[in-house]
């Protein structure tokens, strides 16, 4: 018999001083059977990192033709697609075709620089696509903290992201692989 989704409930507050975006998202996450507690949090970090009031999370692991989360407009087209992992150069492609901006967050220290490395030839032809790591180191740490029910406040400012829950709080270093041209 399959395994169903574990459901988590997340209050997340977003302070991007960066972007000028100041929000608070009550979201309902389906945590897919195979997914690991480090890309879940790893999704709710790049939330909060694009957030906007047209953002939503999606059916990610359990649809091939969809990212992790997007951003429609008014009129249906996707303004922002946004993966994680370590999507083929045709997926990249795909994607970058179909919104207008695409974000990848590759996660898994070495094995992410080992395939950006084997990627970045093909990706630089795409002016939309921008790629952001998150060290390994850092994912970890993220990872420990998830739970079935939080709060979450993410701090942006400087390219710097502090996560906290509870009286915890971790520092995230984003390190910008492409940037958008």
């Amino acid at each position: 018999m399959a395994q169903n989704a574990t459901i988590y409930k997340i209050e997340l507050s977003v302070s991007d001083m960066d972007r000028h975006y100041y929000e608070t998202h009550k979201l309902t996450v389906a945590k897919h059977p195979s997914e690991t507690d480090e890309r879940l949090m790893l999704r709710l970090v790049a939330f909060a990192l694009n957030a906007h009031e047209h953002l939503e999370l999606t059916k990610g692991l359990s649809t091939d033709d969809e990212p992790d989360l997007w951003q429609k407009s008014l009129s249906g087209e996707i303004d922002v697609w946004v993966a994680l992992g370590l999507p083929s150069e045709k997926v990249l492609r795909q994607s970058c075709n179909k919104a207008g901006k695409v974000v990848v967050y590759p996660y898994g220290g070495r094995t992410a620089e080992l395939w950006w490395d084997k990627t970045k030839g093909g990706a630089a032809r795409f002016a939309n696509l921008q790629v952001v790591n998150f060290p390994q180191a850092d994912t970890t740490a993220l990872a420990a903290l998830a739970s079935r029910a939080m709060k979450l406040q993410v701090n942006i400012q400087d390219g710097e992201v502090m996560v906290g829950i509870d009286e915890n709080a971790i520092y995230l270093t984003p390190e910008t692989w492409k940037g958008v041209a």
